[in-house]
Order: structure tokens, then C-alpha cells, then sequence
């Protein structure tokens, strides 16, 4: 098997000069039977790390030990960079990190990656090697596990996470019974894994096209109470997503929980996510038949992304029309500073912010629409009233 694309990417020729025993695996192998787009190719290799290092330098290309202990080498290839894998069978695990030796077997290599759709290869002849039945899965939309569910799901618990991130962007058939029956029974080692890694798994999840169907076998197995006991009914994210809303993962995350500080330090969200999920929550809801002086105001407080993701949460495809006049409207601005009204000799101190607090009241209650010459009309007014 051939398939196009991949042995014309970027620097991977020059790359299979140097190491011509490598073979693409994971992610790229998959998303090129699927038809999607590859962000990255990542290699494994028979050979040892050392010699997968002496083999890229001189080749002339360089070579940086990203991670090898695990035998990982990343390859730079002109702009390009590739992780390039020894080949290795799990000695020892823990439920998340693992002790591993390095082999030259390329099906036992295999026999130890999650799901059948990514223990596939494709070497440089372009042949697709596929020791589980990968490429029929794949075909037929099921997500399933290498080998025995319970045994790989031990050996890492964050692989019940990713089972419902592919099932989320690859599944089109029932959930496979034995890898639900293993999650329902071992979801409990989920508390394992950190935080950062569980909220990486969640936005992972809610950017699928529809995640949805997910999330239900989530509830349903037990797993969403374990990571998110926090999340409501998922009626409302099937709303916003039928209304066309974009798969935006915070946005969504918005639809599924209330975010509060105690929820935002246990999933360790970073500044600007708890800053972008508090202005989404906070942001008022505009009428679908607000008037342009009703959105004139809002906008002047508010940005029109964080009034949109607002809308979004109310779900209904009544809120389209709304949706496209913000997104055109530009954002008012009042034309008043404190230097205008010290122009005009008020003293510094509170008056001057309680005249601008007075005037752009006025300005908003009038539609943000009065310029700088009007509104320095009625500072000036304000200003010989507020002294006599």
C-alpha cells in the first residue's frame, strides 16, 4: 500500500536517507487512512537511540535527545522536526509511567500502543503494516484496544481518557462492549493522573466535531463523575452545537460547567482560561430582537467575543442574525478623557472622575453615539454648572 501524501511531506525523504529502517507510526498513519490533515509525523525505529543519533549527524542533520529515556530522538530536518522512537516493550508499569527496554520487533512495539487505529506503520516503500486489524476499525469507525482493555487501561489509566477523545473524532459504530466494561470497572484509577493532564484529556474531548455522544458514555460509565463531577445536563452543549456553535473547547466547557475558582484551581486552568471563562459567564445575554443603541451599549462594556460566546450558551439558532450584527458592529468608544475635563481647570481629584462617570452615562443611555465635539459640548456645560 502507497499511500499519497506522506512520502512527499516535508524533509521525511531527506530523513529516510538517513534512517531508512524507520517507519511513520501513530497519529499520521491513522489520520492518512482517514483522509484528515497531518499536523506531524512521528517515527519509530529498530535501531537504538545512539545509533539513530550517529545515523542523523552524519547524515549532517542534528539531532537533540528529547527524551531519551524512553529512547526518543527529535530529528531537524531544515524547518522540519520528527520524533524518531526506539522501539520498546514495557518492562514494568504503574498505571502511568512505565520501565521500558528497547527491542527491534516491530509487532511487539505494536502490541503495546492503545488502540488498534494507532498500531499501524507505513515504511519507506510506502506499506501499511497492520498487526491488529487497525485499518478495519479505522474503516468501520470503532475504537478499540490492543489486546486485552483491563491490561492496557493498568498499564496507563490516562488511556480511558483518550478512549473517549478518539471515540469522540473516529467512532461511527456502538462503543466497544469489552472496552466499556473495563472502563466502568477501572475508572477509579483515573485519580492517578494530574490534574494538567486530565484538563489537556477534557479540552482534548470538547474539540472533537461533536463530543457529545462521548460524554454520554462518559456518564455513563462513571468516568465524567470522576473528573468532572462538576458538569450539568449535557442538553445545553447539544444546543449550542446544533445552533452551529464553533469547537472551541473552553466555550464549550463553558456550556457543561459553572467555573468557579475552587473548580479552576483543581484542574489547574491556566490565567487566561479562567480570565476567558469569567468574562463567557459574566457577559450580559442580549435579546435576539435587541435594538443596534441596545448593542452599541453592551459592546462599549463588553468585547463582541465575549458577548457572543454568551449568546452561544443560550443555544438557539434564533440568536444567528444577533450573532453576525455583533461580529460587524464596531466597538464605541467614549471620546472623553480626564485631560478634557482638567482642559477646562477642574481641579484633579474625584470630581474629575465624577464628571465622566456623569457624562458617559449619558452617552450610553443615548446610544453611544455622540462625538467628541458633542460630548465636549456638555463637559463644558456640566463643568460651569458643577461651579455655580
Amino acid at each position: 500500500m502507497g499511500p499519497s501524501g506522506l512520502i512527499d511531506y516535508p524533509g521525511l525523504a531527506t530523513l529516510w536517507r538517513a534512517i531508512p529502517e524507520a517507519r511513520i507510526v501513530g497519529g499520521a498513519v491513522r489520520d492518512q487512512l482517514a483522509g484528515r490533515g497531518i499536523a506531524d509525523i512521528d517515527l519509530a525505529s529498530p535501531l537504538p537511540p545512539d545509533a539513530v543519533v550517529a545515523r542523523l549527524e552524519a547524515a549532517g542533520l542534528r539531532a537533540i535527545p528529547t527524551g531519551l529515556a524512553h529512547g526518543t530522538i527529535t530529528a531537524l530536518v531544515g524547518a522540519q522536526s520528527f520524533e524518531i522512537t526506539t522501539l520498546r516493550r514495557d518492562v514494568e508499569t504503574d498505571g502511568r509511567h512505565a520501565v521500558i527496554a528497547f527491542i527491534d520487533d516491530w509487532r511487539e512495539d505494536a502490541a503495546r500502543r492503545d488502540f488498534t487505529i494507532n498500531a499501524m506503520s507505513i515504511d519507506r516503500a510506502g506499506t501499511l503494516h497492520d498487526y491488529f486489524g487497525g485499518a478495519a476499525d479505522l474503516a468501520a469507525g470503532i475504537v478499540r484496544f490492543v489486546g486485552d482493555p483491563a491490561l492496557r487501561i493498568t498499564e496507563d489509566y490516562l488511556r480511558i481518557l483518550r478512549f473517549f477523545r478518539f471515540f469522540a473524532r473516529y467512532a461511527s459504530a456502538a462503543p466497544d462492549p469489552a472496552a466499556l466494561a473495563a472502563i466502568r470497572a477501572l475508572h477509579p484509577g483515573l485519580v492517578q493522573l494530574s490534574a494538567e493532564r486530565v484538563w489537556q484529556e477534557i479540552k482534548k474531548i470538547l474539540a472533537a466535531p461533536d463530543p457529545c455522544g462521548a460524554l454520554h458514555l462518559m456518564r455513563d460509565t462513571g468516568v465524567l463523575a470522576a473528573i468532572l463531577p462538576e458538569a450539568g445536563l449535557l442538553g445545553g452543549l447539544e444546543d449550542m452545537i446544533a445552533a452551529g456553535a464553533p469547537a472551541d473547547p473552553l466555550l464549550r466547557f463553558a456550556g457543561l460547567v459553572m467555573v468557579d475558582p475552587a473548580l479552576a484551581a483543581r484542574l489547574k486552568l491556566s490565567e487566561a482560561e479562567r480570565s476567558r471563562l469569567a468574562l463567557i459567564q459574566a457577559a450580559p445575554l442580549l435579546g435576539a430582537d435587541a435594538d443596534d443603541a441596545v448593542l452599541r451599549r453592551a459592546l462599549a462594556d463588553w468585547t463582541a467575543e465575549s458577548l457572543i460566546d454568551r449568546i452561544w450558551l443560550a443555544g438557539g439558532v434564533e440568536y444567528a442574525a444577533l450573532r453576525a450584527r455583533l461580529a460587524a458592529m464596531a466597538r464605541p468608544v467614549f471620546p472623553l478623557k480626564g485631560r478634557d475635563v482638567l482642559a477646562l481647570g477642574v481641579a484633579p481629584g474625584p470630581a474629575v472622575g465624577e464628571l465622566l462617570a456623569a457624562l458617559r452615562a449619558w452617552w450610553l443611555e443615548h446610544g453611544c453615539v455622540a462625538g467628541r465635539e458633542e460630548m465636549r459640548r456638555r463637559l463644558d456645560m456640566l463643568v460651569r454648572s458643577h461651579r455655580g
